[in-house]
């Protein structure tokens, strides 16, 4: 399974701040050198941004084979826009990625998020109450993390694709062009896990795959022609708030036929704390969560060049138009029944690697678990490689790992290795007495 993140090993120290700071365990340190459990991993980029030597980054395609690529289409998030120095207006944007030589779909975003907002609206009014509050798919590490750790809230993920593929597939439907590849601009590792491993559909719409700075620093080197008196589009308001947290709810909002009771959540250990509380029932009466892995929701991003507080502070500033033409609405139902946001496939839980291959041979492996790890110092240091001391115990009974792997159960063995070597010095041979031991020496 893809994580979208790329290991460096010559630049790794192994000094486990990254598996300190993973939400799902995933991170090891063997070796000396990271390792990613690929079942595990949700491609948040939480361990990207603890690395200080470099060696983790984002699995991008490399430039100048995208850059090579003619003709070709271009998809991004709408955090892309706040990266620059001039308005987020992405009609600016455009004439910028069309002298890379990308050809722009954001006219189709546009629609497809509205599409997407309208579509999540209908399912929380249609849908059963025993699956509320329905839970934002936007966030592909939310989607995952809910997919290993929450497998009892599957249902409540709501049945609508990404904006980022659909647009893809309404471009190339729109103007007959199935055989232009398509490009899409990510801010982080889970977008680019979407890309190569996709969730709810077979393959993804998008070929390449380009991280939001490399794509900013190769604009800003050849802005000096960019024309910043581009009109204003009404519509592009409300598909540029999803790049912040709670835009995806304010649009949603908009299209309900009744009041909603929401909440727009951003951050690893608040979204956890959070599916917790779904999990235990502790959120009756909710409606829907926005959910997003990083901070203030995808101008957070470990991708983006932009502070995400500036980024924030443009999108309000742009502002925000809720109405619709009147045939922009027959456009947007006529898609609807099209049902092209529908998901083409459930969403499924992610299976861990089980302790045994049967019920019997598991729970002895779980007996001898709890026996390894009561034998740990439950100190949780990381100087061992792991996360936990309980994920060292899983490791050694999976056979991936040695008790001699923690340093104090090392130290004391060192300990009592040297005491015996101290007592065995001071043994007599048989033969011997200890005046004859004496005159040898």
């Amino acid at each position: 399974m893809a994580h979208g993140i790329r290991i460096n090993e010559n630049a790794c120290r192994g000094c486990v701040n990254c598996i300190k700071v993973c939400p799902t365990e995933a991170m090891r340190v063997i070796h000396g050198k990271v390792r990613i459990l690929e079942d595990r991993c949700i491609g948040c980029g939480e361990c990207i941004r603890s690395c200080r030597h470099r060696a983790l980054s984002l699995q991008e395609n490399d430039w100048d084979k995208v850059s090579s690529v003619r003709p070709i289409t271009l998809a991004s998030d709408p955090a892309l826009f706040t990266q620059f120095p001039w308005s987020p207006n992405p009609a600016i944007l455009d004439q910028a990625l069309r002298g890379l030589g990308f050809e722009p779909i954001f006219e189709e975003c546009s629609m497809v998020y509205d599409l997407a907002a309208l579509a999540i609206s209908r399912a929380i009014e249609n849908g059963s109450a025993t699956d509320l509050p329905m839970i934002s798919t936007y966030c592909p590490a939310v989607v995952r993390l809910v997919q290993i750790k929450f497998q009892e809230l599957l249902s409540h993920l709501a049945p609508v694709e990404s904006p980022l593929e659909t647009c893809i597939d309404l471009w190339r439907a729109r103007h007959n062009k199935h055989d232009v590849p398509a490009s899409l601009v990510v801010a982080c590792p889970a977008r680019v896990a979407m890309v190569e491993d996709p969730v709810g559909r077979d393959v993804s719409s998008a070929d390449f795959v380009i991280s939001t700075a490399r794509i900013t620093r190769e604009i800003l080197s050849r802005s000096h022609g960019i024309q910043e008196s581009a009109e204003r589009k009404a519509k592009d308001s409300r598909w540029l708030n999803w790049a912040m947290l709670g835009g995806e709810t304010r649009h949603i909002l908009h299209f309900a036929e009744r009041p909603l009771r929401t909440l727009a959540v951003s951050g690893m250990k608040n979204v956890i704390s959070l599916l917790q509380d779904i999990e235990l029932h502790r959120m009756k009466g909710l409606d829907f969560v926005e959910l997003r892995a990083c901070d203030l929701g995808c101008i957070g991003g470990i991708s983006n060049a932009e502070s995400r507080f500036l980024s924030r502070l443009k999108i309000e500033n742009y502002g925000y138009s809720p109405e619709l033409s009147e045939e922009e609405r027959e456009t947007l139902e006529s898609l609807y029944e099209a049902k092209i946001w529908k998901l083409q496939e459930e969403i499924r839980s992610i299976e861990q690697i089980p302790l045994g291959r049967d019920m019997a041979k598991a729970m002895e492996k779980l007996e001898e678990l709890h026996s390894v790890y009561a034998e740990l110092p439950h100190l949780d240091c990381g100087t061992c490689g792991r996360p936990s001391c309980r994920i060292m115990a899983e490791d050694i009974v999976r056979g991936e790992g040695s008790v001699d792997d923690c340093i104090f159960r090392l130290r004391e063995k060192i300990a009592a290795l040297s005491e015996e070597i101290n007592g065995l010095s001071r043994r007599l041979v048989h033969t011997m007495t200890p005046e004859e031991k004496y005159e040898n020496k």
